[in-house]
């Protein structure tokens, strides 16, 4: 198993969190620092400290929910600077951490797991998780701003990915549409129709994934069925 992987599934820190504690001489493996990000280990064997903490290998069910976040709550497992933050909605389960995010004034489709390899599935760069939205933007989304947003634009010197856009309907006040995308960037949406000027007025995740928001109401959550599961791992 890899190292990293055995501390997000093992601790309260993601996969990212480790890479940084392994880079930053953090983690030992029986007594030795960890010198490589990619360090494979035994667990049933080897000894996993970080700060001289020793992380215990648990043996927990494997749990998985999609919850339809309400704006105004944060999307974190710990803020000391957050009024509300998403854990507030679902149950006290150790190790259960939110897939990916939203920012705060974004409602809809986010999923928790404890489950390594499904998180990594759906924030992984290289897995190009599809993630559909339904938004309302200021002002009237012409053909040609379609076109640009669908083939790809600049942000942060980086293009994005291709997208797809369905208008719903559009005036010269507002337009409202679904778009989809494989990314997953901090206000990605948001920042991608700023470029021409479309304030996002409301933003909903309804997919994620082949998981669909479907009629789950604002605030609650349930659990993924085998099916969702499987089809997402």
């Amino acid at each position: 198993m890899r190292l990293n992987k055995f501390i997000a599934e093992n601790s309260k820190y993601s996969r990212r969190k480790a890479d940084i504690l392994i880079k930053d001489k953090m983690v030992s493996i029986n007594g030795k620092l960890a010198d490589s990000l990619g360090m494979q280990i035994d667990p049933e064997k080897d000894k996993i400290e970080i700060n001289g903490e020793k992380i215990i290998q648990k043996k927990e069910e494997k749990v998985y929910f999609a919850l339809n976040k309400p704006m105004g709550f944060v999307t974190t497992r710990e803020d000391r600077h957050a009024k509300r933050t998403v854990m507030e909605l679902l149950p006290k389960i150790e190790n259960l951490k939110p897939v990916g995010r939203l920012d705060k004034e974004t409602e809809g489709l986010l999923l928790f797991s404890n489950d390594g390899d499904f998180i990594q599935r759906h924030t992984h760069p290289k897995y190009e998780c599809k993630k559909k939205y339904h938004a309302i933007i200021e002002g009237f989304l012409t053909d040609d701003e379609k076109k640009k947003l669908e083939e790809g634009v600049i942000l942060e010197d980086k293009k994005t990915y291709p997208a797809k856009i369905q208008r719903i309907r559009r005036d010269k006040n507002e337009t409202e549409l679904e778009i989809e995308i494989h990314e997953g960037r901090n206000k990605q949406v948001r920042n991608m129709f700023a470029m021409f000027r479309h304030n996002v007025k409301y933003l909903q995740r309804i997919e994620t994934g082949t998981i669909k928001l479907g009629n789950l109401k604002l605030g609650e959550f349930r659990k993924l069925t085998k099916e969702e599961i499987n089809d997402n791992i």
